[in-house]
């Protein structure tokens, strides 16, 4: 089974997801409930570590709450025990990831795999099946933004109009892995979906963006920005119908200035390489709970429920599709905040609020005296993928100065962290910063890890400029 499609999944998905966001909130309970029985018992039989962590219990009885909450670094640990094929092993997978050339491939002629960062301490492999695919896939395309969009421009369905993808295409990310496979799903489509790099110069994506002149862009909240702002400064001559967002928070004086702007719609998504499909935003701006196919539990700093209408120190993910890697009770650093009051649209789907990435952008010195912006994304991507450095801190101390640093106690971090710093100051300079300089520091006390906190990447105080 090659791309891990198969017509009858995606045919049982679409009508569950159709049928499912009709449901009041009873009947979603009760939908939630049989599907947590059934994964239980995949669980039980098929997870050697869970049959271990659930030994006693009975799937038909237990209540979510009476599970034991677990850590992706413990997970991963326990790797080739957690996944439910026992073909699959973690260094196949970590062997599969490091080839650019594969992605979205089949692994096994099976399965599709993504990676996520390491913002939240230790990199995560999620590995997905036909169904688990298929559920994603109906998600997408009954509450996603373009059954809207295309509803709203149907004439662009049979014009050569362009969707492109602003991310980081070289890497195994589950946005990149999807955008790939639905171009090796529908052939016809695929002359119409770009995906282009935010690591490359602002001139040479400004380029890029001009020849393809895309319809909808889909990006980051902090690379929206700074197109934002090169538009307005009339550096960029693009014109989309609608901006997609999605991978970090998105305050309402961002959207405002973006839609400003671009004089466009901008839809907003929450999703994670846990479960790719959270949430999604109706015309009312509100972020629905995809509640049928994933529990969120927002806790507080000791673990404890936090209730309605009040913004938790983090959230506990059930996966209630995914029965070959299961995730039940996992802990997301994201802060959120589920909502009592129904959505004026209609929907029964929850409403939620997400805090979830927040770092600075960097606005840094460029040729002829030019502010050279640079999104946290981009810097975050460089630090981790190419200089192997996962818990830090990057604090911008001057406009032309920046201070990474990792923990003394974690000797790879020390290890590593004057080749990241390299790294970074190359990648700076080739996007045309001038005279900044990145200076390694050994910090006594532990720099953001899983489930921290601190920002990992803060920019200088007078370097913030309003949003008009």
């Amino acid at each position: 089974m090659t791309l891990a499609f198969d017509p009858l999944q995606a045919a049982s998905a679409a009508l569950s997801v159709a049928s499912d966001g009709a449901r009041n909130p009873w009947q979603l309970e009760r939908i939630r409930a049989d599907r947590l029985a059934r994964l239980l018992e995949t669980c039980i039989a098929r997870s050697a570590l869970y049959r271990r962590w659930l030994k006693g219990i009975d799937p038909s009885r237990t209540q979510l709450h009476e599970l034991p909450v677990v850590q992706r670094s413990e997970l991963m640990r326990h790797f080739d025990e957690w996944i439910a094929d026992p073909s699959i092993h973690l260094e196949d997978l970590r062997a599969f990831v490091k080839d650019p050339t594969r992605i979205a491939h089949a692994f096994a002629g099976r399965y599709i795999v993504w990676h996520s960062s390491g913002t939240s301490g230790e990199p995560g492999i999620f590995v997905q099946d036909a169904r688990t695919m298929a559920i994603y896939d109906a998600l997408e395309a009954f509450r996603g933004p373009l059954i809207r969009w295309a509803v709203r421009n149907p004439g662009e369905l049979a014009l050569p109009c362009n969707l492109v993808m602003i991310g980081l295409p070289d890497e195994h990310y589950a946005s990149t892995v999807a955008m790939q496979r639905l171009r090796q799903l529908n052939p016809w489509l695929a002359s119409r979906l770009h995906n282009v790099s935010l690591l490359q110069p602002m001139m040479d994506l400004e380029r890029a963006l001009e020849r393809l002149r895309p319809a909808v862009m889909a990006t980051f909240p902090s690379v929206a920005l700074q197109l934002a702002e090169e538009r307005q400064c009339g550096r960029l001559d693009v014109a989309p119908d609608e901006i997609w967002l999605g991978g970090e928070t998105l305050t309402q004086p961002t959207r405002r200035f973006i839609e400003g702007s671009f004089g466009c719609r901008v839809h907003d998504s929450y999703g994670a390489s846990e479960f790719l499909s959270i949430a999604s935003e109706c015309r009312f701006h509100a972020l629905h709970l995809n509640a049928d196919w994933v529990i969120l539990e927002p806790i507080d700093e000791q673990g404890h429920p936090v209730g309605p209408d009040n913004e938790s120190d983090a959230v506990l993910l059930t996966h209630l599709g995914n029965h070959l890697q299961p995730l039940l009770r996992y802990r997301l650093a994201d802060r959120i905040t589920l909502c009592s009051r129904p959505c004026a649209c209609g929907s029964s789907l929850p409403v939620i609020k997400v805090q979830g990435r927040d770092d600075d952008m960097l606005r840094l010195p460029g040729a002829r005296r030019r502010t050279l912006s640079v999104s946290p994304l981009a810097v975050a991507t460089i630090i981790e993928q190419r200089g192997g450095l996962l818990a830090y801190q990057l604090r911008q101390t001057s406009r032309n100065e920046l201070v990474l640093s990792c923990a003394a106690h974690d000797t790879g971090s020390r290890t590593r962290l004057p080749r990241a710093a390299t790294e970074l100051a190359h990648f700076l300079a080739g996007l045309g910063a001038v005279g900044v300089r990145v200076t390694p520091s050994i910090h006594a006390c532990p720099m953001p890890g899983a489930g921290g906190k601190m920002r990992r990447i803060v920019a200088a105080r007078d370097q913030f400029r309003p949003l008009l």
